[in-house]
């Protein structure tokens, strides 16, 4: 008799972009003649550079001949990937790394999701609230979560609250933890922290031997001075902290699947005993265990990124989602709505009107202006009250998105 992870069933039935989609479903049956403006789930809409369509073309074609075919590659990504990151997003930032250090993957999420599988069950878990849910979910499943209690927290993970009562700055909790999700700029709430701020966490996880699990996904976003693209910019930070990249939003791979973890080899776990072991080693075994490497035309893709014209085409991408934000922003603003994010990521957090809760505005939204946002109350307790929007949508869907809140709102 096979015995399942119980702890699965501990988990809400669906996902959080799965009610999202039921909701929808229902609304478009009672309501076929409606035209949704989908502001919800964070996917990307403008096509992949062309540079990128040209690299995997003659990716394509490589593999049709016998010279140049490729079979399977190395499970950690291939040379001229690691070095046109390290290069490109490292060195030129004053961060050194070896190419050992870099793990192409087909994407952060699976990543930081697939992390504690080198890390113990009994490991105390941290998170800022609210919060891009793989990183709680993926730790129940893990054993980590403890009970759901009445007030959606978990029993086993403590929770760091992010609103504007704070100014979506976490503060450094009393009770003691072994790990800390960190994401900035912010996922969902789209906010940054300064390099002071984030300096005190790496600071303090040294000081207390916690290791910092930060994701960078959205850092190509960042506008402002000072605001750090890599946790690496902090002074100690390689001895305490795994980093996530992803080209899906940067670049536009969320159907190519593209992405890399930094695991600094001067980052060290303890066994029960205290023996110092290199993660850099167990996830090196891990990736070799579990996973066949990413797709060598997909690596090919995601080196052109690095090209000039593809810098140049990839910018042109992030601004006009950064316009977006910036329309959704300042047009919300002007409804009279309480705003934040929206300047450093591609997420404006807003808050909800008259107290209403997240998922009453959401269906509000829905049935009286045909716009889908994300309720905040699926990124955790903290969430509550909030909204996000999304600025990956179409500029002139984006348009029209402010044109019908201002008309229903006056």
């Amino acid at each position: 008799m096979a015995l399942i992870n119980e702890h699965f069933l501990r988990l809400p039935e669906s996902y959080l972009f799965s009610d999202i989609a039921k909701k929808i479903n229902v609304f478009k049956v009672t309501h076929p003649k409606a035209e949704i403006i989908r502001l919800g789930i964070g996917d990307v809409t403008q096509p992949l550079p062309g540079v990128v369509i040209e690299a995997l073309h003659k990716a394509v074609d490589e593999m049709g001949f016998q010279e140049t075919f490729r079979g399977y590659g190395p499970e950690q990504g291939y040379r001229f990937l690691i070095d046109a990151i390290i290069k490109n997003d490292y060195e030129n930032r004053g961060i050194s790394l070896d190419p050992d250090e870099v793990f192409v993957s087909d994407g952060a999420k699976s990543d930081t999701g697939n992390i504690g599988d080198i890390l113990r069950h009994d490991n105390t878990v941290a998170v800022t609230d609210p919060v891009y849910p793989v990183y709680v979910d993926s730790n129940v499943m893990g054993v980590r979560g403890g009970d759901l209690l009445m007030d959606g927290h978990w029993s086993n993970i403590v929770y760091i609250p992010c609103t504007a009562e704070n100014n979506f700055i976490p503060e450094i909790p009393e009770k003691r933890f072994d790990m800390l999700y960190l994401c900035y700029p912010n996922n969902p709430t789209g906010t940054v922290l300064s390099r002071e701020e984030l300096k005190k966490w790496v600071d303090y996880a040294i000081k207390y031997d916690v290791l910092i699990l930060f994701d960078a996904a959205y850092e190509a976003y960042i506008q402002e001075e000072d605001i750090p693209h890599s946790i690496y910019e902090i002074k100690g930070a390689k001895t305490v902290a795994i980093e996530f990249r992803s080209f899906s939003k940067t670049a536009g791979f969320t159907g190519l699947r593209c992405g890399y973890t930094v695991v600094p080899k001067a980052l060290k776990g303890f066994t029960l005993n205290g023996q110092k072991v290199a993660l850099n080693r167990l996830w090196n075994r891990r990736q070799s265990t579990k996973f066949n490497g990413t797709a060598y035309i997909v690596q090919r893709a995601a080196e052109a990124v690095y090209s000039q014209e593809g810098k140049v085409q990839v910018k042109k991408i992030i601004d006009g989602y950064m316009e977006n934000a910036k329309i959704l922003r300042e047009g919300l603003k002007a409804c009279g709505f309480q705003v934040f994010g929206g300047v450093n990521a591609p997420y404006v957090w807003m808050k909800t009107p008259r107290g209403m809760s997240s998922w009453n505005f959401f269906e509000q939204l829905l049935y009286e202006v045909n716009i889908v946002g994300t309720p905040g109350i699926g990124f955790g307790p903290s969430g509550e009250g909030y909204l996000r929007l999304t600025a990956f949508g179409k500029k002139e869907d984006t348009i029209e998105a402010i044109e019908r809140i201002r008309v229903w709102r006056v």
